[in-house]
């Protein structure tokens, strides 16, 4: 068994004072630095911690700590002490930190599901949501080695992958057969699912939104006719724009020796809508008939 490679540093800010340490008159520098450490710490604690207890101050201070750790990391200082305290102070502890935490607001910014809700608008969901972001990322025990740069890094992918299947199933929403649909509320998931799904039928409409009846009609037809499940998919995915295709791909790829195959079978259709309602289409399948 292969153990997965973790990297064991601490914070950057603490390997720059570090290095501080090392200098010859290292005391006009020190005293800069401390009294930026401590203004920024108090200013993180009346907003995010307690400002009033000493708990809320470390715990400020620590927030401080891989906030400035985060801006000299997306900054690509190498790792090397000198040079990151060269960095900041160059650039100055409060610069550094507003780095660091414009990455978090812009990481918040991204979608955490690829599940769209009106409540994603609410400013006080917004700076939850940053409030979370920050303590998880930039949380940093100055005795402890610090991974928030890693941990900052499998976030933004995994957002970016999160806006990209929102920005497809956004597109197939837009052009559903029926009109576009309107709805605030949106699982990406499940609209790229059905749109896939009624693609095995042939080359037909772009389905976005389907009721039971269209789902049972689609299972009856299929079984009927036995459609080239490829053509189908090819035809779906020569109208939907290029950079959406690698996310319909991987949905053909998973759906052809599962969920098709059911509908190709001879399982009860009644037990086949169940389970596409309940792993595939979700809230995005409107279950009662018109």
């Amino acid at each position: 068994m292969q153990l997965a490679h973790i990297t064991t540093r601490p914070p950057h800010l603490l390997q720059a004072l570090n290095a501080l340490a090392q200098r010859a008159d290292p005391r006009e520098a020190a005293q800069t630095l401390i009294h930026e450490l401590s203004g920024i710490t108090v200013l993180v604690a009346k907003r995010f911690t307690n400002d009033r207890t000493a708990d809320g101050l470390l715990d400020a201070f620590h927030l401080t700590l891989g906030c400035i750790s985060l801006g000299i990391s997306q900054a690509n200082v190498p790792e090397d002490g000198d040079a990151q305290l060269s960095f900041l102070l160059h650039h100055g502890a409060e610069y550094v930190f507003q780095m660091g935490f414009r990455h978090i607001k812009k990481l918040s910014a991204l979608p955490y599901t690829a599940y769209v809700s009106d409540f994603d608008n609410d400013p006080f969901i917004q700076q939850r949501d940053i409030k979370m972001l920050f303590a998880e990322v930039c949380r940093a025990d100055p005795n402890s080695a610090w991974t928030g740069d890693d941990i900052y890094k499998k976030e933004l992918l995994d957002r970016q992958a999160n806006q990209r299947i929102v920005a497809c199933a956004k597109w197939l929403r837009k052009n559903n057969f029926a009109g576009p649909v309107k709805d605030p509320d949106m699982d990406a998931h499940a609209v790229i699912a059905l749109a896939v799904i009624f693609a095995i039928a042939g080359d037909g409409p772009i389905v976005a939104r389907a009721g039971q009846r269209d789902l049972e009609t689609l299972i009856q037809g299929v079984r009927k006719i036995s459609p080239d499940i490829d053509a189908g998919w090819n035809a779906l995915l020569k109208k939907v724009p290029p950079e959406y295709h690698p996310i319909l791909r991987e949905c053909m790829d998973e759906y052809r020796n599962t969920i098709v195959k059911k509908i190709q079978s001879k399982a009860a259709i009644k037990a086949v809508i169940t389970e596409l309602q309940n792993s595939y289409a979700g809230s995005e399948l409107d279950v009662g008939y018109d």
